[in-house]
């Protein structure tokens, strides 16, 4: 019991950082320069964005590169953009394992953000979310598998029940390898007009 309970307790003294965003305007007005990290797709960054961010996709993170540009360096803190704080949180984990010692996420991401009013860059285009294609992804091979077991062959089914494991894996994890998959398609790798 005690490994377990001392276990638990380390995972929470460590629970990752996190800042809202109107905190973090304010903070932005007293210090321009302070290190913002957008870990979307090009395309999600492309179509509205908080000005001053820099955009490195979280397929694409790698923390030694990340050090060795002068407006991230491992000891000052560094603040994680996402569309709502899951790649956020993702990326987090990743550079704290690689010595960056003050990563904050933004709660609610780009999206809450936004809804609170706050300055953002706009393209004018719409694009569809990470998390909605990974959402018409899945449903589309689940009704495929379901569709084909039934009319074709029994076998089919297995689609439906593999992609059902992943979504499970998903949800416990908080890493979804259909989204990592997505990320990397033509039509997310547009890269933004604008920084």
């Amino acid at each position: 019991m005690a490994p377990l309970t001392y276990r638990y307790m380390a995972m929470y003294e460590f629970a990752m950082q996190k800042i809202s965003p109107h905190q973090l305007f304010d903070l932005q007005k007293t210090n321009p320069a302070v290190a913002l990290l957008d870990v979307r797709t090009p395309a999600e960054h492309a179509e509205v964005h908080v000005p001053g961010v820099h955009l490195v996709p979280l397929d694409r993170l790698d923390a030694a590169r990340l050090a060795s540009d002068p407006a991230f360096k491992k000891d000052t803190p560094i603040y994680l953009l996402c569309k709502g704080g899951g790649r956020a949180t993702q990326a987090a984990e990743k550079l704290e394992k690689s010595g960056f010692t003050q990563c904050c996420v933004v709660e609610g991401g780009t999206q809450a953000w936004a809804d609170a009013g706050l300055p953002v860059e706009r393209s004018g285009r719409k694009i569809i979310s990470l998390e909605r294609q990974v959402r018409i992804a899945a449903g589309a091979l689940v009704l495929t598998g379901v569709i084909l077991g039934t009319w074709v062959h029994p076998g089919f089914y297995g689609l439906s029940a593999f992609v059902g494991a992943g979504l499970v894996f998903a949800g416990l994890t908080d890493w979804c390898g259909m989204g990592l998959l997505l990320g990397r398609m033509p039509w997310n790798q547009r890269v933004a007009a604008s920084k």
